[in-house]
Parts: C-alpha cells; sequence; structure tokens
C-alpha cells in the first residue's frame, strides 16, 4: 500500500488462491531430537531448512509461503545478524519475501533454541 514504507527483507502482504498448508513452528532440531548451531545464524537456517522440508512433504516449495513468524530470543543479536541471516534466506528461499513478522520471547519451548520459525502457505490448488 502507498501509505505504509517500502518493506526490507519482507512483503506487507501475500494473495494466494488453493490449498492452504500450516506449518508448526520448527527450530534446529536436527533428526535426533538435538537442538544444532552455535549460534542464532546457524539455527535460523537449520529451522528454516526444517520447515520447507515440511512444507516440501506436502507438495510446496518455498514460493509457496505466505506467512512467516519468527519467535527470537535475543533480539540484539538476531538484528546484529540480520545480513547473514538474509544470506541465509536468499539462499534456501530466494529474493521473494512472504508477510512475515519477528517477535521477541523471553525463551522457547528447548531452551537451547534461539530461534523458531512457522507460518502457513498457499499451494495451488491442483498441487
Amino acid at each position: 500500500p502507498p501509505e505504509l514504507g517500502v518493506p526490507r527483507g519482507f512483503s506487507h502482504a501475500t494473495v494466494g488462491s488453493g490449498r492452504v498448508v500450516f506449518l508448526a513452528g520448527q527450530t534446529a532440531l536436527d533428526a535426533s531430537g538435538k537442538i544444532v548451531g552455535d549460534g542464532v545464524v546457524e539455527q535460523f537456517e537449520k529451522a528454516l531448512a526444517n520447515l520447507l522440508a515440511s512444507l516440501a512433504a506436502t507438495g510446496g516449495s518455498s514460493g509457496d509461503l505466505a506467512s512467516l513468524t519468527i519467535y527470537i530470543v535475543d533480539m540484539d543479536d538476531y538484528i546484529r545478524s540480520a545480513r547473514a541471516i538474509g544470506d541465509v534466506w536468499r539462499r534456501l528461499v530466494g529474493d521473494r519475501y512472504p508477510a512475515m513478522a519477528g517477535i521477541g520471547v523471553s525463551r522457547l519451548w528447548d531452551v537451547d533454541a534461539l530461534v523458531e520459525v512457522q507460518g502457513f502457505a498457499v499451494l495451488d490448488a491442483a498441487t
């Protein structure tokens, strides 16, 4: 909308038509159920990869993401790491951004988790 500032790293809104896939919050859990990654960038990469794997299992892809919420334990660290996190995003997803929100939280379910991503996607009706 013209009355809002130009978004950087997110879209104000997205429009889709088809099946909606709700994606549970994903942290940097490996296949054994252990949090991996020494810092917020590494954990963001694993959490996003986990979310994309869940989406792929439904027949979707990163281009189908309509909304993403990022829960962040240390907002200052996340902001300091924004450039590297953006690099991870572009490598895994590309230059397209869904509607997004970043929310600071005191902790996540797994005490070792620094970041969690949750969202939903809209797949073509035929997918």
